[in-house]
């Protein structure tokens, strides 16, 4: 065959492309990625993936390879987090925010049988903490629901009480995190799940990251499907179970109800589609890679991983709560937990989470910045920078603690970056009325104005190339901004760093 490039040039391009990425491996990253430290398991994962490669998961008839994957890591998931009660069904899906989703999808359905109204007749509520995930909020988007967002006290977990003042019949779902992704809160899953099930309400799990870490970390309350009133929960696979990226297992209790889940229709002249998840196309790479990895390790290995992330945990916490000018969030549960300035101390003492965050970026380590929020209520949850901990994590300590403490001492006393000017040049060019309101998401003119917008940032993409910098001044400048002009301005630059050149 005439190739337009030859292979060997083509995986050449992409060994380039990749050399601009942060580091997947070694610790450098604290998010996005999860590092075991066993470079076995990349292997095995990568074999296991290319196994399957060419198959189809839209028909398991077909395929049955893909059944049988399915059917054992949902298994395993089940006997780790239901106890291995055989009413609890499942799906393996792409991610997280897929099986987020689903679940909300499922919730929405049966609230509407169960009511007698047809779709698009009523718009049911979606009660959950204001810190849960964001896929919850793109789910009350694209479903219709209500999302009524209850706010959570200092230390990030909600009140029990709180949520059960929100419960009513117009309540198709009620979601709380095991933990939490902002501050790794561990909300009181027992005590919401009893009052959701003294109405009849669904409760849904978000375990997404903690799913396969959570089990094996000591004196936690339960907080799984072993729980009465808990009627599903997400976990992902490709998170602390530590498979390549895009899988997860939604969890659900009852045939009947997951089977809502599912969408089917023989209305067309071509093949009866039978779809459990979203997608109709299915890669059997991912799960593959998942399935092999989770019989690698089994529960015994994972317990292992989860105690060396666990160490790395408490001595990267240590490490935080012992400089001057910063703390820990909450009582975090897991590995992962967010730090803010100790407001507690003197300006001249504290340390911005946000300034911070740039500058041990600047020494080769990447920690994830996160805004402060405004809750229904009035209070403030603070903005902090987020550290997600894998067991690699715990090798990287003798060079991460002295970038963190080092970061911290050319940062101290500075003040946040004053967003004034930013946000004014940002309203003036996205909102030609200088009003609160997004522009269209039609036509040039406006995402012109929003790249014009975010060139007052420093941050823009210049000839398709991104061109971010730090962090801080965006972030402050996203805090201060009417929502819905900062969204339409990071739309308009993830859209414009895949624009072709």
């Amino acid at each position: 065959m005439r190739f337009a490039e030859q292979p060997e040039s083509v995986l050449a391009h992409l060994d380039s492309l990749r050399a601009h990425d942060a580091p997947t491996h070694g610790g450098h990253v604290l998010s996005y990625v999860y590092d075991p430290g066993q470079p076995e398991l990349d292997e095995l994962a990568a074999r296991a993936a290319r196994a399957m490669q060419p198959v189809n998961g839209l028909d398991p008839t077909t395929f049955g390879s893909v059944a049988a994957l399915e059917r054992d890591l949902v298994g395993f998931a089940r006997d780790l987090l239901a106890g291995g009660d055989r009413t609890v069904v499942g799906t393996v899906t792409s991610g997280g925010t897929e099986s987020c989703l689903l679940a909300v999808l499922t919730a929405r359905d049966a609230w509407l049988a169960a009511a007698g109204r047809p779709s698009g007749a009523a718009r049911p509520r979606l009660v959950a903490p204001s810190t849960v995930h964001a896929a919850f909020h793109k789910a009350a988007h694209l479903f219709g629901l209500e999302l009524d967002l209850v706010p959570v006290g200092p230390s990030g977990a909600v009140d029990a009480a709180a949520v059960g003042e929100r419960l009513g019949p117009d309540v198709a779902l009620v979601v709380v995190s095991a933990p939490s992704y902002p501050h790794a809160a561990l909300d009181p899953v027992a005590d919401v799940a009893a009052l959701a099930a003294a109405r009849h309400v669904p409760v849904h799990v978000d375990a997404c990251i903690g799913g396969f870490a959570l089990p094996f970390w000591p004196g936690l309350p339960t907080w799984d499907l072993r729980v009465p009133g808990v009627t599903s929960l997400s976990a992902d696979l490709h998170k602390y179970a530590y498979a390549p990226k895009g899988a997860s297992v939604l969890l659900q209790r009852g045939r009947d109800r997951q089977r809502t889940q599912y969408f089917a229709t023989t209305r067309w002249p071509g093949y009866p589609v039978v779809n459990p998840t979203l997608l109709g196309s299915r890669s059997g790479g991912p799960p593959a890679a998942a399935w092999a990895i989770v019989r690698a390790l089994g529960r015994g290995g994972l317990a292992e991983l989860a105690a060396r992330a666990r160490a790395a945990t408490l001595a990267l916490r240590a490490a935080v709560e012992g400089i001057d000018g910063l703390r820990v969030v909450g009582d975090p549960a897991g590995p992962l937990f967010a730090v803010a300035a100790d407001d507690g101390l003197p300006a001249a003492r504290r340390v911005d989470p946000h300034l911070w965050s740039d500058a041990v970026a600047a020494r080769g380590w990447t920690l994830q910045p996160q805004p402060g929020l405004t809750q229904a209520d009035g209070t403030r949850l603070p903005h902090t920078t987020h550290l997600t901990v894998t067991p690699v994590t715990d090798r990287a300590l003798g060079e991460l603690v002295p970038a963190l403490g080092a970061a911290a001492d050319e940062v101290r006393g500075r003040a946040r970056p004053d967003a004034t000017a930013l946000v004014e040049s940002a309203l003036g060019a996205a909102t030609p009325d200088g009003g609160d309101s997004a522009p269209p998401r039609t036509g040039s003119a406006e995402s012109d104005a929003a790249a014009a917008a975010l060139a007052a940032f420093g941050v823009g993409a210049a000839d398709g190339a991104p061109g971010l910098g730090p962090m801080a001044p965006l972030l402050a400048a996203v805090e201060a901004l009417p929502p819905a002009v900062a969204e339409r301005l990071l739309v308009e630059l993830m859209a414009r760093l895949v624009e072709p050149r």
